[in-house]
């Protein structure tokens, strides 16, 4: 069946855009953290959407599973596949339209990275309002499909807030162009929305309609030390529904420490707390920035960057954490979304549970948080103690009120955790969703929920 089918995959894209070599297909099922790893049987990569299309449906006449993979940036196993799948890339569909300025909009495909599509915007002028650290390989499809967030939330919102159209190829072989020219169409189901967040399991995105922004002709960013987690927590607070506000990052000091001794990027300011703030507008904002920060429980002075390079050298020190986390090898990642109020009593928590569980982990904390969406990531936590912390890790999120996934999300990592943030009733929904669109559970039947072959 195999060879058959790899036979017909080659007749759809190309003999050379199909492969079964085993050295290739070892590289393409192992996740972005590198702690967890997959089966596949071959890697196909479309050109069109067309040819997604036709891919989709001789997998599912064949009876082979198929995974889905864009840059393969998933922090929760969702490109891994289970049954020796057939691999889907989208790289092949990274075409970028001419920005269009007037509307403020762009079609792009979804293999487009994130990078590319910023610089396409930034020539045309404009921004695109979502920002991840890895933005080089990051593709805009998967972005889409798991609602992506990032450095610029708070201000822009997430994937879901960029998307105005979208083009899908379903389960059963046909393609859907759901595209408006208008700002408002209000013409029956909204299904680009329920395309977006489902992680791949009803249809692959092939292309996208994006939302570009103004550029702010003014930023001006800023770090501060605290002592204490509720003191950086009021900031957030203050801060978050500021006008102007363009990014609010949290590091904690052990972070700045391994960025400082490691990369050579040190914290610019003292405090077991760092918070990263930006403010961004048509006129200058170091005042309104000033102005905010009175009263704020500082640890000294903040270190504050008006122009490009000192702005930039600032997000260095946000963006080198993700860097020096692979240094440890493999790390163990939380997606922990959380109300404010409940923050210190989780990174309080968290800390004892891995010290007693995994006492030489190094937990490192940090994220988003004007959303109270935190990223803890435990290092040197042997692959032994993995599932036990990770129960104790999930109690604990629910126990402070916090949510299964934030922004990273489901894959096949979380699947079992689930109904820790949806009733039985909500789930039992999604799966009624799911096997409309795929009776057969073939299309990424790792993802989000557990389902065997019928």
């Amino acid at each position: 069946m195999t060879e058959t089918l790899t036979e017909t995959l080659a007749g759809i894209v190309g003999a050379g855009q199909v492969t079964t070599d085993p050295d290739v297909l070892d590289g393409r099922c192992i996740d972005h953290t590198g702690r967890y790893r997959g089966r596949a049987t071959a890697l196909v990569r479309p050109g069109t959407a067309d040819e997604v299309a036709a891919v989709l449906r001789a997998c599912r006449d064949a009876g082979a599973f198929v995974t889905v993979q864009g840059g393969r940036t998933s922090l929760v196993a969702g490109t891994v596949p289970e049954n020796d799948d057939i691999l889907l890339s989208t790289e092949r569909l990274a075409h970028i339209d001419e920005v269009d300025t007037v509307e403020r909009r762009v079609r792009v495909g979804a293999g487009a990275t994130l990078a590319a599509v910023q610089r396409a915007a930034a020539a045309a002028g404009l921004l695109f309002g979502v920002d991840l650290a890895a933005r080089e390989s990051a593709t805009v499809g998967g972005m889409a499909s798991t609602n992506a967030g990032g450095l610029r939330t708070v201000r822009y919102g997430n994937m879901g807030e960029q998307v105005l159209g979208l083009d899908i190829a379903l389960p059963d072989g046909s393609v859907v162009h759901r595209h408006s020219e208008v700002r408002r169409d209000n013409t029956g189901y909204d299904l680009a929305a329920l395309f977006v967040g489902a992680e791949g399991t009803l249809g692959v995105i092939t292309g996208l309609d994006l939302r570009l922004h103004p550029t702010p002709t003014h930023r001006v960013t800023a770090i501060c030390g605290f002592a204490g987690l509720d003191a950086v927590v009021d900031a957030g607070r203050a801060f978050r529904d500021l006008d102007g506000i363009a990014a609010l990052e949290l590091i904690d000091a052990r972070a700045g420490a391994l960025t400082a001794e490691h990369l050579g990027v040190a914290a610019p300011v003292d405090g077991a707390w760092q918070l990263l703030i930006e403010l961004a507008g048509d006129s200058d904002q170091t005042e309104r920035l000033a102005q905010a920060l009175e009263g704020a429980d500082l640890v000294g002075e903040p270190a504050v960057g008006v122009d490009v390079i000192a702005q930039q050298r600032l997000w260095q020190v946000r963006e080198s954490v993700a860097e020096v986390l692979g240094l440890f090898g493999p790390p163990l990642k939380f997606d922990v979304s959380l109300p404010l109020s409940a923050i210190r009593e989780f990174a309080t928590e968290a800390t004892g549970v891995i010290a007693t569980q995994v006492p030489q982990a190094i937990p490192v904390l940090f994220g988003h948080l004007g959303e109270g969406n935190l990223h803890l990531n435990v290092l040197r936590c042997p692959a032994e103690a993995e599932p036990a912390l990770y129960a104790a890790m999930m109690a604990l999120i629910a126990e402070c009120g916090g949510n299964v996934s934030s922004e990273h999300g489901v894959g096949s990592r979380k699947r079992d955790y689930v109904a820790m943030s949806r009733s039985e009733a909500d789930i039992a929904a999604m799966r009624a969703v799911k096997a409309a669109f795929d009776p057969t559970g073939y299309l990424n039947p790792a993802v989000l929920f557990r389902r065997s072959r019928p």
